[in-house]
């Protein structure tokens, strides 16, 4: 107890928490932004190119963890690769500070994770029906107002796995910061690995390790809750959640379309059982 006194005393280990949760969620979000349309674009590609793609994001798996981190050193490093074209090219005349920063961690956790944002979102928006998105289409919907009101609310299990899978490890990681990062960066990670192996001091390490497991059990509690209750199956109350989000533009063209309400009806409510749903709206406009 009394080193569980020490943790909530010496806000050395606030800090390190609450920075490696600032890193984990900045890097969380930076993979959703650059993931999302990778997958998406992935899902669009037919053929062999979509195995193409997926290897390539499956790709860095083959190389160990440890030794693409130095790589990136050796590119980051004021002499390494970066710096040198950027001279070469008389884009600066300096190195720049790329390496031992947050712009390092953050790329290193970017690009260590970012895979594993892309494959949990590449399943999902691989599950999604098309008919959806041509009934959307056929009822007028532009393509930016049907990826808003269907295609990004269906894929939200996707999103949820993926953040899941990317802040869990990146709140607890330590080569990253460790060896991209500088004498001042503090994450819990390094302070959990000083604490083991510099200080020797393991009951405390111990301490800092079961708030830091008590610590994500939370977000992967209502993680798990919140796909059990998301799933996208077949449940109907599930396709009726994702047709009340649906932008009341895409409706405004069913005013007096007679013919996109069959359509709407054939292709939509008698596959997700939403006909309750849709049908009041199709006669309100109509």
């Amino acid at each position: 107890m009394a080193n569980f006194v020490l943790l909530a005393k010496d806000d050395l280990y606030l800090r390190a928490y609450l920075g490696a949760l600032g890193n984990a969620a900045l890097a969380t979000a930076l993979c959703l932004v650059l993931g999302y349309p990778i997958a998406y674009a992935i899902v669009r590609t037919h053929g062999a190119w979509r195995r193409i793609l997926l290897f390539l994001v499956m790709l860095p798996f083959w190389t160990s963890f440890l030794i693409r981190i130095y790589a990136w050193i050796a590119i980051l490093k004021p002499n390494g690769l970066l710096n040198e074209l950027l001279i070469a090219t008389g884009l600066i005349a300096t190195p720049l500070p790329l390496l031992k920063n947050n712009f390092s961690i953050q790329l290193g956790l970017v690009y260590s994770y970012l895979p594993f944002m892309i494959l949990p979102l590449y399943g999902s928006l691989s599950a999604l029906d098309e008919d959806l998105i041509e009934a959307a289409a056929d009822l007028g919907a532009r393509p930016f107002w049907a990826f808003l009101g269907v295609t990004l609310p269906l894929s939200l299990p996707g999103i949820a796995a993926g953040s899941l899978l990317v802040l869990i490890p990146a709140i607890g990681e330590f080569v990253i910061p460790d060896l991209l990062g500088g004498p001042d960066t503090l994450m819990i990670g390094k302070v959990l690995w000083d604490e083991f192996f510099s200080n020797r001091d393991w009951p405390v390490a111990s301490a800092v390790a079961i708030v830091l497991v008590a610590a994500l059990a939370i977000p992967i509690l209502l993680a798990q809750r919140f796909l059990e209750r998301g799933r996208l199956d077949t449940g109907p109350q599930r396709s009726s959640m994702a047709c009340r989000g649906v932008d009341a533009r895409l409706w405004l063209s069913l005013h007096a379309d007679r013919a996109a309400r069959r359509l709407l009806v054939q292709r939509v409510a008698a596959r997700y059982g939403v006909g309750r749903v849709l049908d009041p709206l199709v006669r309100g406009v109509g």
